[in-house]
């Protein structure tokens, strides 16, 4: 049967599809079967109206789709790898576990779509409109997300490092463990967004906007006496007490550092002998210094005692 696709904006026939299905399928059968078809005879998509088609597990890489209606369209699964989406309005679509990885999604609308699990690595989303979409799981990394507005957006547990999130609004976005080691945040807006267990490693937050709540939502470790765990060689753990004087730090992780520890419990041997220097020994009774103490909250990996704050953290640490 012949299925006509529409401009979007003009209600123009763009082209008349050959498609194969029964005449009462429903609508978004018959728009799903007529991009297969277009895709196949090279027809053009672009400002298509697509609105609810059902392309899911769909082959549609290096598709031009810029400036199509896709709105509530099904693209689960969809290979979607080098399209070109710009300026395409995906909102309230499925692309959960879609291949989206180099695709082109500049200033996209994709509010409220579902993009859980899907791979958006070194895809360009610069300007595109993500608010409160779903993003958890999604594979983000070297992703281009300047100015995008992830307003109230769900990144929980996302890999969004080396992404350039520059400009950006998160403000109350959710971002609890995601990574976002290496990634640009320079003058984003983290107004109220979750970052609880989050990996900032060498993420770059100048002139981020309200960092400093977001931030502090990170920091685990509490002022005064403090007790510490620490794994040395042969699986021998260190019970610490950090004492209320000491310096102690941490980055974005859960390994932590202080200036100086005393050692309460050592299980597993007599004495314990660091994973790091292999000289440095740990004994009940005596107090620990290292040569020099990093006071960089922001380096993780540097001087200074290194514990974690949970025995069962330092028994599973692999150095």
């Amino acid at each position: 049967m012949k299925f006509d696709v529409l401009n979007r904006f003009t209600g123009e026939v763009k082209f008349t599809a050959e498609i194969e299905c029964a005449d009462d399928a429903l609508p978004s059968l018959k728009l799903g079967l007529a991009v297969k078809w277009a895709i196949k005879e090279k027809a053009d998509l672009s400002y298509a109206n697509l609105s609810s088609a059902d392309l899911s597990s769909a082959d549609l890489s290096s598709a031009n789709l810029s400036s199509a209606n896709l709105r509530s369209a099904d693209l689960s699964s969809a290979d979607l790898s080098y399209a070109n989406l710009s300026s395409a309005n995906l909102s309230y679509a499925n692309l959960s576990s879609a291949d989206l990885s180099s695709a082109n999604l500049r200033s996209a609308d994709l509010s409220s779509a579902n993009l859980s699990s899907a791979d958006l690595s070194s895809a360009d989303l610069s300007y595109a409109n993500l608010s409160s979409a779903n993003l958890s799981y999604a594979d983000l990394r070297s992703a281009d997300l300047s100015s995008a507005n992830l307003r109230s957006a769900d990144l929980s547990s996302a890999n969004l490092s080396y992404a350039n999130l520059s400009s950006a609004d998160l403000s109350y976005a959710n971002l609890s463990s995601a990574d976002l080691s290496y990634a640009n945040l320079s003058y984003a807006n983290l107004s109220s967004a979750n970052l609880s267990y989050a990996d900032l490693r060498s993420a770059d937050l100048s002139s981020a906007n309200n960092a400093d709540m977001a931030i502090a939502m990170t920091r685990i470790l509490p002022e005064g006496d403090l007790i510490g765990w620490k794994k040395c060689r042969s699986d021998v753990i260190i019970k610490l007490r950090i004492p209320a004087e000491a310096k102690r730090s941490h980055a974005f992780g859960r390994k932590c550092r202080a200036e100086y520890a005393d050692v309460i419990e050592v299980h597993g041997a007599e004495v314990g002998v660091s994973l790091h220097d292999g000289k440095t020994k740990y004994e009940v009774g005596q107090r620990v210094t290292p040569d020099k103490f990093d006071e960089n909250w922001v380096v993780e990996c540097s001087s200074g005692i290194h514990f974690f704050i949970t025995r069962a953290e330092a028994e599973s640490y692999s150095g």
